[in-house]
């Protein structure tokens, strides 16, 4: 009989995401622990099984063949855990943890100002926050619900349409007042466009001239990581950036930014969805009333320029 002191799941859990994020301090910042505490879990893990699970002598983490058996039977074992929370919890008072992945711009702008509200709804649910604009896996990062920007890619995943915005060119009184403000998509040869240092699934910006549409690459001397340092980018008067009207449509309201090439405009937009795991239409109710009260609360601001 297992000795009730032994966190048996846990250290599963810390192995898995050791292997799955190929070393200790890799696993470390997606757990939120130090490298040495994963090194020792693993460690812990191995001297209770009489095992050796991974080589250390190699930079990446190796796994010997007793390593990879574990490794795939406790995915499964994880991933059943994961069912029968779900069958347990499901229809029962919202409560415990809800994962959420969100990208920056919607997270800072629209997901946190909604945490209070939500939290004084249901207290008995623990929020747990993670924004990124990198496209994470919400079977690898064991995240309940992951907000989406833009087209989605087929997958088992059930996704919930919370919204729609337009695309729009915009640059900073202080950046035109420097350089001129362009009048054709041709103008913007001359000028900077902040562009993004990740993998975009359309990086180019398109506008439409004699029925047709041309795009243009972001090319510039500035790169951001996510949207909302592009948008900050902006706001400071590097160079001109592209962005989502739910994103921006405060800072055009105040004329922080000004809109450009609104005649060239293609009208193209960018639906946001709230993505999760729907096994059967079963949720659990933690993760079924975080995703209503989305629906529910989630107002975007779209410029109905666009049509």
């Amino acid at each position: 009989m297992a000795r009730l002191d032994i966190n048996r799941s846990g250290e599963m859990e810390v192995f898995v995401r050791a292997v799955e994020q190929s070393g200790f301090s890799a696993a470390a910042r997606s757990l939120r622990m130090t490298p040495s505490a994963v090194s020792k879990l693993v460690a812990r893990l191995e001297a209770r099984l009489g095992a050796r699970l991974v080589h250390r002598s190699t930079r990446r983490l190796q796994l010997t063949p007793e390593g990879v058996a574990f490794f795939e039977r406790a995915k499964r074992i994880l991933a059943e855990i994961d069912d029968a929370e779900r069958e347990a919890s499901f229809g029962a008072a919202p409560k415990g943890r809800v994962r959420v992945n969100s990208n920056v711009p919607f997270g800072l702008h629209h997901l946190l100002p909604l945490v209070p509200g939500f939290l004084d709804r249901y207290p008995d649910v623990r929020l747990d926050i993670v924004l990124t604009d990198q496209v994470v896996d919400l079977f690898e990062e064991r995240a309940d619900v992951a907000i989406r920007v833009g087209p989605l890619r087929t997958s088992q995943l059930v996704a919930r349409k919370l919204g729609t915005s337009r695309m729009v060119v915009v640059a900073a009184p202080s950046y035109l007042s420097r350089h001129g403000t362009p009048k054709t998509p041709t103008d913007l040869e001359a000028h900077n466009r902040i562009g993004f240092n990740f993998a975009r699934s359309f990086d180019e910006w398109p506008f439409k001239e004699n029925d047709a549409v041309r795009t243009l690459p972001a090319v510039g001397n500035a790169l951001a990581g996510d949207g909302e340092t592009s948008r900050r980018m902006a706001l400071a008067g590097v160079g001109l950036a592209r962005l989502a009207w739910f994103h921006i449509g405060p800072d055009i309201a105040a004329g922080r930014l000004v809109p450009m090439l609104e005649a060239f405009n293609p009208g193209d937009s960018e639906d946001i969805h709230a993505v999760f795991v729907g096994q059967g239409g079963r949720l659990p109710a933690r993760v079924r009333a975080f995703i209503d009260y989305l629906a529910e609360t989630v107002k975007l601001p779209y410029d109905g320029a666009a049509g």
